[in-house]
C-alpha cells in the first residue's frame, strides 16, 4: 500500500532543492527512501541495511553514500512525516478563511481523508510513532518519535467549532477530545487494518460518516444501554478476569510472561530481544529459554491467554438478547476495559494487524472470525431497522466498526472508563452531528 511518497518533502524535498536539483544523486536518495519505508511498513524495524540494500539492487556500502545508518532513514522518514501533516494543517486552516459554515461537513470528511492518506503514504514513519525507539536510539529519532501532531489536531478543532457554530455539532459533544479521535481514527488507518484496501478516501469516508452521524436508527439513550442485557454479560465476563497472570513469589515463568508482555508492548515484537526479556526480569538469559522456551512460544502464552478473556466478552455480548445496537455499545465497553487492564497486549495485538505477511502467525483473536461475526451482526441490525448502514455486510464496513470500537488509549487514560463508553457511544451510535 505504501508506493511512491507525495507531497511535502517527497523523495528528498526536505533535502536541499529536492530531487530535480540534485539528480541522480537525489533520485537515488529518494528511491532509497521509499524502499526502506514499504519495508518498514510491512516488517517493521526488524529490516536491515541488507535488506534496504537488496531491494533497491545496490550494494549495502553504497547506501553509507546517502545515509550513514539505518536510524538517519528512520529519522528521516518521520521528519518528512510530519512535514506533510504540518502542511496538510496549513492547508485546511487557509481553507477555512471566509468558508460557508454549510460546508464543515465536508471539510470535517476532506481533512479526514487527507490524514488517512499521509498516514498510509508515511505507514512505516506511523509505526516508529506508535513505539518507544530501540534502546539505544539517538535524540533525534527519540524527539521525532514522541512529538504529537499538535497541528493537525489543531486545524480539526477549528474545524468542529466552526461546525459546532451554526449548529452541524450539537450540544454537549467535548470539541478538542472529538478532533483528537478523529485525528488518530484516520492516522491508524496506515497501521494496517485497512491495508488491503487502496481506495483510502473510501475508508475515510466511511469512518468520518460514523462518527458524525452514527450507526444506530434511532439515538440509544446511556441509561437504557446501561442496563441492557448484553453490558450485564460483559460486565460479568470483566468482573471473572482475575490476577492469574500477574507474577507471585516464587513463579519464575509468570515472571518472565510479565516483563515480555510489558517489553512487546513498549518496543514491539519484532525488536524485542529475549536478552531484552531477561534484563526486565532480573534473569539470565538462560534461564528465560530454560522456563519459557523461543520468544515466539513466549508472545503464544501471553496471546492466548489475552484471547481467551476478549473472545470470551465478544461470545457474552453476541449471545444476549439484546439489540444489535446494544450489542456494539456492549463490546466498546468490553474494548475499553481491555485497553485498562491488558494495554500490552492490546499493542501486540494491534502490532500483529499492521503487518503485511505477520512475522508470526495470528496472536491473540482472530481477525477473520471477528470480521465475520460483526458482518453478521450488522446485516441483522441492518435488516431489523436498527442500524443504518450504507453496507452492513461488507468486510470494510465491519472493519470501519471494529476500528471505532476499539477507542484510543489516551482517552481511556485521561478521562476514565466512564467517560470514554460515553464517547463511542456519542461517535458510533449517536453520531456527533445534530439530528
Amino acid at each position: 500500500m505504501v508506493t511512491g511518497h507525495q507531497g511535502p518533502g517527497a523523495g528528498g524535498g526536505l533535502a536541499a532543492g529536492g530531487i530535480g536539483a540534485v539528480a541522480p544523486d537525489g533520485r537515488r536518495r529518494a528511491e532509497i527512501l521509499d524502499t526502506a519505508a514499504a519495508l518498514f511498513a510491512s516488517s517493521g524495524l526488524r529490516t536491515s541495511l541488507q535488506d534496504i540494500a537488496d531491494a533497491c539492487g545496490i550494494r549495502p556500502g553504497s547506501l553509507y553514500h546517502h545515509f550513514e545508518s539505518k536510524e538517519a532513514i528512520v529519522v528521516e522518514l518521520v521528519q518528512r512525516y510530519h512535514a506533510e501533516l504540518d502542511h496538510i494543517a496549513m492547508i485546511a486552516l487557509k481553507g477555512l478563511e471566509g468558508a460557508d459554515p454549510r460546508l464543515v461537513p465536508a471539510k470535517i470528511v476532506g481533512l479526514g481523508t487527507a490524514i488517512a492518506e499521509c498516514a498510509v503514504r508515511h505507514s512505516a514513519a506511523v509505526q516508529f510513532t506508535f513505539y518507544e525507539p530501540p534502546a539505544g536510539a539517538g535524540e533525534e529519532l527519540v524527539r521525532l518519535a514522541g512529538r504529537a501532531p499538535t497541528a493537525i489536531e489543531s486545524a480539526m478543532l477549528t474545524t468542529l467549532r466552526l461546525g459546532r457554530s451554526n449548529g452541524f455539532i450539537r450540544p454537549g459533544i467535548q470539541l478538542a477530545t472529538l478532533a483528537d479521535r478523529i485525528c488518530k481514527t484516520m492516522l491508524h488507518v496506515g497501521l494496517g487494518l485497512f491495508h488491503q484496501y487502496t481506495a483510502v478516501h473510501r475508508v475515510a469516508g466511511l469512518l468520518c460518516a460514523m462518527m458524525l452521524y452514527g450507526t444506530a436508527v434511532a439515538p440509544a439513550q446511556d441509561a437504557e444501554l446501561d442496563r441492557s442485557a448484553a453490558m450485564r454479560a460483559v460486565e460479568r465476563v470483566i468482573q471473572d478476569w482475575d490476577g492469574s497472570d500477574h507474577a507471585t513469589a516464587g513463579d519464575r515463568a509468570s515472571l518472565i510472561r510479565r516483563a515480555a508482555r510489558a517489553e512487546f508492548g513498549r518496543r514491539g515484537y519484532e525488536v524485542t530481544t529475549v536478552r531484552d526479556i531477561a534484563s526486565a526480569a532480573g534473569l539470565s538469559t538462560g534461564t528465560v529459554y530454560r522456563a519459557i522456551g523461543s520468544k515466539e512460544e513466549l508472545l503464544g502464552a501471553i496471546m492466548s491467554s489475552f484471547s481467551q478473556k476478549v473472545m470470551a466478552g465478544w461470545d457474552a455480548a453476541l449471545g444476549s438478547g439484546s439489540t444489535a445496537v446494544e450489542k456494539l455499545d456492549a463490546l466498546a465497553w468490553l474494548h475499553i476495559n481491555v485497553l485498562d487492564k491488558f494495554n500490552d497486549e492490546y499493542k501486540i495485538q494491534l502490532a500483529w494487524l499492521r503487518q503485511s505477511p505477520p512475522d508470526v502467525p495470528g496472536p491473540g483473536w482472530s481477525l477473520p472470525v471477528v470480521v465475520r461475526q460483526l458482518k453478521a451482526l450488522l446485516a441483522q441490525g441492518s435488516q431489523l431497522g436498527q442500524l443504518r448502514l450504507e453496507s452492513p455486510s461488507s468486510d470494510l464496513t465491519a472493519r470501519c466498526v471494529i476500528e471505532l470500537t476499539w477507542i484510543p488509549e489516551e482517552i481511556v487514560r485521561n478521562q476514565g472508563k466512564r467517560a470514554a463508553l460515553i464517547h463511542v457511544r456519542d461517535t458510533v451510535l449517536r453520531g456527533v452531528a445534530t439530528r
